[in-house]
């Protein structure tokens, strides 16, 4: 049997690439956006190594997520759909992390749209960081 070598057919998600800016003399920032079906957002956010940052996405869709990559690494260091829609911590070393906004699989096929913001903070008070 020949077996012939065929371009995927399957369709890409469409990937919007944002970097995440700071007014001046501020630490936090929220972002506002939508996806439609598979559509992804990366957000490029530079972080010196061992800085603290506090991450939350909010959206009123329950399939709604975000992962973080580090610099140069292949696997997500955070998974949004296991570990929630906040992260707190320092990231280990300096360099443009990516954070991406994703829908589930499942929302995803049906086409669903989902608005949400993702708030970021560099975190200069620990004390700042704790949730009120």
């Amino acid at each position: 049997m020949l077996a012939l070598a065929l371009p995927s057919l399957v369709a890409q998600p469409s990937i919007r690439k944002e970097r995440v800016q700071f007014g001046s003399g501020k630490s936090t920032v929220t972002l506002n956006g939508t996806l439609q079906g598979d559509q992804i957002v990366d957000y490029i956010f530079a972080v010196a190594g061992g800085q603290p940052v506090v991450v939350s996405l909010q959206s009123k869709s329950a399939s709604t997520y975000f992962n973080i990559t580090a610099p140069g690494a292949d696997a997500a260091l955070f998974i949004g759909s296991t570990s929630g829609n906040r992260f707190e911590g320092p990231l280990p070393k300096t360099g443009d992390y990516t954070f991406r906004v994703y829908q589930m699989r499942s929302a995803a096929r049906r086409g669903q749209r989902a608005d949400y913001s993702i708030t970021f903070q560099i975190v200069r008070d620990e004390a700042a960081a704790k949730p009120k």
